[in-house]
């Protein structure tokens, strides 16, 4: 038997208050969204003035870092990026559509050694995006820390 953990809305809520808050201190307006561990949807927060593309993109990028597992900057990481030119996954974001994202701003959700969830930040350059991803994941970790087990 396998113990699945899952994210509910009341574990994204924080992460999207703690990311927003980071967001307005650096003064980018971000769209961030938080998916769970089957890449749907359960909080996505548009912050006044973020682009309207940032919704597609955020939902892509927390999409990508659930389903492949990883933080979505690591494909495109010089030398040896999975989907750099002449390696291995090189066109892998030509795969689902307008739902794999390959650039900064998707970031796993961790918790007991599964993915959870992921979270996908748009409208910074990618140190803001990842600025901003890493304060919603470090509110998980706080709120998982502080019940001792997922919402």
């Amino acid at each position: 038997m396998h113990q699945v953990f899952r994210i509910t809305l009341d574990d994204a809520l924080p992460m999207l208050e703690a990311a927003r808050a980071k967001a307005e201190e650096l003064g980018v307006k971000q769209t961030i969204c938080v998916c769970d561990d089957g890449g749907n949807v359960l909080a996505l927060h548009r912050l006044p003035g973020a682009r309207l593309t940032g919704v597609e993109i955020a939902m892509a990028k927390a999409f990508t870092a659930a389903g492949h597992e990883r933080a979505t900057h690591l494909f495109n990481e010089p030398p040896n990026g999975p989907a750099l030119p002449g390696n291995e996954a090189f066109g892998i974001a030509h795969m689902l559509p307008g739902k794999f994202a390959i650039f900064v701003g998707g970031f796993p959700i961790v918790h007991a050694g599964q993915i959870v969830g992921a979270v996908g930040v748009s409208g910074g350059n990618g140190e803001q995006d990842k600025a901003v991803g890493a304060a919603a994941l470090q509110a998980f970790a706080e709120q998982v820390a502080a019940a001792g087990t997922l919402a």
